[in-house]
């Protein structure tokens, strides 16, 4: 008889299935999860040591029926699921749900879905690792408990539809805590003064900028306004340039280690512009398998990794590529070994690497979609990289004496370019070469001019998908599986949204929902607390600790304040001053499902409503303009309703007649790219705003920022709005900006 091997999806499956006789093996997969918690209910008995209460799925109970009548056709079974915590648990609930005796069921694991990895771990099957298990079960079972023990109090105090959870509430705080940062900060002043200077008749000049004055060096603010800047240029007058010291040096530097989940999610987000869900499907597809000349082959290794380690053998055919296509003055003698330094990381795994370096990008280019190509090219150039040479850099340091001011230029050429021949997008050097003339000591310079120049310091930048996961990272929130789940969960939520430079900033609910959780549940959002509980789950998976006392240390007391919680928190309402007209009780400002609303504080007994001022002004607006609209089907009168996207205008026999009709925010602004529609203001399925022709589908054309209505100088593409008082061209090929003008007060 056969042997049965169960994988989680139908690609890994087909993959493997090239690599096993098909009279020896059965594959097949679970599509995924088999058996969860039921979403109509807690599913965890808390009264009885957390007993989790498991179900299978509708969706799964197909499937389920399918690999039970394979078991009664099969020798034995082998459980192939993934490596990680969760592949493990899968393989768990898979013994419970096919009712498999647990000592006879095999398991197998393998970091790359390839012959020799399957056929090694084919030789090698284990148990399964319970300790593995029992931590995914109490991730799971701790998720559960806040998710549904909190939101319900969400629920009741500001609207409902909101969530909590461990990780999403930290990842909410973050970026409520960085916003606020930019709230308080002020903006200051300060004057930087550069010199163009020449070599005794050249024809090319360089910058030298202004460092001290006398032996005291300029600090970033010290020059603090134009008064000071225009002393310093006076002062400067009739001065010789003279050159007084001159220092070279050879700068090397090494490769970055090979990606983990959490680097590839950030360098695929700054490099790509892909976000960490996306990255992770599309890394998940490589990983599983890709059509090749006919077959499905896995063109990376196992994505859910936070090792930097590489197999032996992948050290030695990444020293055969790099000779082959590069030269042998490229390779290293000795492999380069990386030491990982994040917590609770799995030295047994490996880093993410091509499962063959002998996949060159450009010649499978063809078999992948260009977005899969572009991250399998990542991974590739990222791994071969680090076993490259370090790249050699000639710096040179020139200062130049002006009267009793010292100005330095500093230069750089790139001498031997090592790892950066490989890892260097589209083919680009990352280092800009700075290129100074041959210069001597006590050597004069002729003057071409000054050029004082005035800026402005900046807030704190706000987090992109990148640095938000570095920081869950460094501080020990969450781990690779989590991420990318995380960040659309706050998005989705509408806590937090992203803006023209696609860094996250909290909206109005989520700074709500955030203040509501710092002030009566701080363990949920403390970033230490939640280190700690990972620290405990780590504990778990090592078998150093049990589940259920874990759960309990946490529950207990977060049970006791939630009690608490439920009758001292006041659900939330802004007072307006106001009366209601209809029953004299306070109006108070609510949240309901598309925002703030006005409403009678006497609700459920009252049940008066209305938009807050500003929007009832809109609307009315509105109700004038489109006064005498008539439904195209049946020529009743249009009305204007609110839903989850903003405004529209609706048929008032609804629900008979259900026609619809958008209303249109017109910017003012003529599309450039088809000429015959208008830029409208629309929102997007996550409720983010963005900017459209009214002429789609049949032009596409969009916008994430407001055009100005003004052409760039440089490329004749739309200006945009940008943040920081500036305007930028909305071409990512051109990089014009400028600021916005001052607005006039009124008089």
């Amino acid at each position: 008889m056969p042997k049965l091997v169960i994988v989680e999806s139908p690609t890994k499956a087909r993959t493997i299935t090239r690599f096993l006789p098909k009279k020896d093996y059965i594959i097949e997969s679970s599509y995924g999860h088999i058996r969860d918690l039921p979403k109509a209910e807690l599913g965890v008995d808390v009264e009885n040591n957390f007993e989790p209460k498991y179900i299978i799925p509708t969706k799964a109970k197909k499937q389920v029926s399918i690999l039970k009548k394979e078991t009664k056709k099969a020798d034995s079974v082998i459980l192939a699921t993934d490596e990680d915590r969760e592949g493990e648990a899968i393989a768990w609930h898979l013994v419970k749900a096919l009712d498999l005796d647990q000592d006879k069921a095999d398991r197998i694991v393998f970091h790359e879905i390839t012959e020799k990895a399957i056929l090694n771990a084919l030789k090698k099957p284990r148990k399964i690792n319970l300790d593995l298990v029992d931590a995914q079960q109490a991730r799971r079972i701790l998720d559960r408990l806040v998710g549904y023990k909190l939101s319900p109090f969400l629920w009741k105090k500001i609207r409902r539809g909101l969530s909590a959870g461990r990780v999403q509430s930290v990842a909410v705080r973050l970026i409520v805590d960085k916003e606020r940062e930019r709230e308080k900060f002020k903006e200051q002043e300060y004057w930087q003064i550069e010199a163009e200077l020449k070599k005794k008749n050249a024809k090319e000049s360089f910058l030298a900028r202004l460092i001290k004055k006398d032996e005291t060096i300029f600090k970033k603010l010290d020059i603090k306004n134009k008064e000071q800047a225009d002393k310093i240029v006076t002062d400067l007058n009739n001065a010789e340039y003279l050159v007084s010291d001159i220092i070279k040096k050879e700068i090397r530097k090494s490769p970055t280690p090979p990606f983990t989940t959490s680097t590839l999610q950030q360098e695929a987000s700054k490099k790509l512009g892909y976000s960490a869900k996306q990255t992770m499907m599309l890394a998940q597809q490589l990983y599983e398998g890709i059509n090749i000349d006919g077959k499905s082959t896995g063109l990376i290794t196992y994505m859910r990794t936070d090792s930097v380690n590489l197999a032996e053998d992948a050290l030695a055919e990444a020293k055969n590529v790099i000779e082959q296509k590069y030269s042998s003055e490229y390779s290293l003698s000795e492999p380069r070994r990386f030491k990982t330094k994040s917590k609770g990381a799995q030295e047994a795994h490996e880093a993410i690497r091509p499962t063959s370096f002998t996949r060159i990008p450009d010649e499978i280019q063809n078999s992948l979609d260009p977005k899969q190509y572009k991250l399998y090219r990542l991974i590739w150039q990222r791994a071969l990289a680090c076993q490259m040479q370090q790249a050699t850099l000639d710096s040179v340091s020139v200062d130049i004496k002006a009267k009793n001011y010292t100005f330095r230029s500093n230069g750089s050429t790139v001498k031997f370019a090592g790892f950066l021949k490989v890892y260097a997008q589209d083919g680009k050097l990352p280092l800009k070469e700075v290129i100074l003339p041959e210069l001597t000591k006590n050597e004069i310079l002729d003057f071409v001019k000054l050029l004082p120049g005035k800026h402005m310091t900046e807030p704190p930048a706000r987090y992109s998908e990148a640095t938000l996961i570095k920081a869950l990272e460094e501080q020990g929130i969450g781990r690779p599986s989590t991420y990318a789940p995380t960040l659309s969960t706050i998005q989705l939520r509408n806590y937090v949204t992203k803006d023209e430079n696609r860094k996250f900033y909290p909206t109005e609910v989520g700074i709500l929902v955030d203040d509501l959780l710092v002030k009566h549940f701080p363990q949920i959002v403390d970033i230490k607390f939640t280190a700690l509980m990972e620290e405990s789950l780590d504990k778990i998976a090592e078998g150093e600790k049990k589940w259920q006392p874990t759960i309990k240390e946490f529950y207990d007391p977060f049970a006791k304040n939630l009690k608490t919680k439920e009758t001292e928190v006041k659900k939330f309402e802004e007072e307006t001053g106001k009366k209601c007209p209809k029953c004299g009780k306070p109006v108070v400002i609510k949240y309901g499902r598309f925002g703030k609303f006005q409403a009678c504080s006497g609700f459920p007994e009252c049940k008066f409503a209305e938009p807050i001022e500003s929007e009832k002004k809109e609307k009315e607006e509105l109700e004038k303009k489109y006064a005498g609209e008539k439904c195209e089907k049946c020529n009743s009168p249009m009305i204007i309703k609110q839903g989850r996207f903003g405004q529209f205008l609706a048929c008032s026999k609804y629900p008979e007649c259900k026609t619809t009709k958008p209303i249109e925010k017109t910017t003012g602004v003529k599309c450039p790219k088809c000429g015959k529609g208008d830029i409208i203001e629309k929102r997007s399925k996550r409720g983010k705003t963005f900017f459209a022709c009214n002429q789609y589908p049949k032009c596409k054309n969009a916008y994430w920022s407001k055009p100005t209505g003004e052409k760039c100088p440089k490329c004749q593409s739309l200006l945009i709005y940008a943040t920081d008082k500036k305007i930028k061209c909305s071409s990512k090929e051109c990089d014009f900006t400028k600021d916005q003008p001052e607005k006039k007060e009124e008089k």
